[in-house]
Order: C-alpha cells, then structure tokens, then sequence
C-alpha cells in the first residue's frame, strides 16, 4: 500500500501576503541578512536595520538544485560535527589542541593554542592572576564555514581552561577572526600592535624604504 506523505517542516511558514510556501522546497526562516539570498549587503554584518536597502522577508528558499543540496549538507554537518580535544605524545604539556570531525573522521576544523610563560614575559616581578594561554589559531574547511564550527572549537578551548581556574586568552588576528573571537566573547585590547619586517640583501646590506 503506497504510504501517505510526512507532514510539510514549514507548513507553518507563510509569505508576506499570507501565503504558504511550495511543499517541495526547503523553506527556513530569515532572521537576518545572511539567512536571505536577496540580502547583497549580508556581508556589511555591523550595518545597522535602519539601513537596509530592503526590508526581511518572514522566510525563504533556493530554486536552484545545487544550492539546495549544498544547504542540504551544510545543515547536516552542523548536525552531526563533534569537536574534541586531542592529547597524547604528539601534543606537548604546554600546547592545547581541538579538531572538529565528521562521523566518518573527516577533519574539518582545527584549533591550536599555548600556555605561555608568565616568566618569560613578565620576569620575577609581579606575575598574573591568572596564566595566560595563546591562541595560535582556529582553521575551518570553507565550506563549512559559518556554521558555528570556529566557535565551537574556541569555546571548547576556554571550558577546558576553565576547569583549572581563571581564564586569560590573548589572540593577535585580523577580519574575519576579529567577529569569530568578539562573538565568543573577547575584546579588542587597546594596544596598537605593529607589522614589521627585517630584509637584507645578498650584500648584507639593509634596504632603505623611504
């Protein structure tokens, strides 16, 4: 006997006139410009909703076959992603390391960070209350970026760290790390780090920039 068809997910969703959405496309809910295709500002994250050349439709949908199963697998990865702390003798005592993987074992993310010496930064002075951890880095494959992956993997790093007392996390990173690292809660130092860069020629001779 032919079975009878599930329940439509989004039968619930309705449009802008009332109307309800076609049962055979993967309807979500838009709460805010990067949830909407139409959105071509969604990358201007800090523009403020006053100033949005248009306003959010209540929900939306791709007609297009290959963005729908390549949404199809980007929600199942988010599913189904587990992120663990890797020890052992490959790790040292001083380093800390998370992968987020996929059932299967695929890699796809990667978090590294370091206890740092309070010595070695602040002497035999005054030390701080609390040890201070590095972050190396956070690595995510990218196209599973923007599923919370990166974040996952730093909050991770601050549990563990947080099992042993205070926590102190420094990171020198640039956009878009600065948004990843301010959304789990870190902020901007007041400091004005400098790029710099030390070149000399074959003849030892060091080049003269102005």
């Amino acid at each position: 006997m032919p079975t009878e068809p599930g329940p439509v997910p989004h039968d619930d969703l309705r449009d802008q006139a009332g109307r309800r959405y076609p049962a055979h496309l993967d309807v979500w809910e838009v709460h805010e410009p990067r949830d909407w295709p139409g959105a071509w500002w969604a990358e201007w994250y800090s523009l403020p909703p006053q100033l949005w050349p248009l306003p959010l439709p209540p929900a939306s949908y791709r007609l297009n076959r290959d963005y729908r199963d390549e949404r199809r697998e980007r929600e199942r990865v988010r599913r189904t992603v587990t992120v663990r702390r890797v020890t052992g003798p490959s790790v040292p005592a001083t380093a800390w390391r998370f992968v987020a993987e996929l059932p299967g074992g695929e890699l796809i993310g990667e978090l590294r960070a370091h206890d740092e010496s309070p010595h070695l930064r602040w002497g035999d002075g005054m030390l701080p209350e609390a040890p201070e951890t590095v972050l190396d880095g956070v690595l995510v494959m990218v196209a599973y970026r923007r599923l919370g992956i990166g974040r996952r993997l730093v909050e991770a790093l601050i549990a563990a760290l947080a099992a042993n007392g205070p926590v102190c996390v420094r990171a020198l990173t640039e956009q878009p790390g600065i948004d990843l690292l301010r959304a789990c809660g870190f902020e901007i130092e007041p400091s004005r780090p400098a790029a710099m860069r030390f070149d000399q020629t074959v003849s030892g001779v060091r080049q003269r920039r102005w």
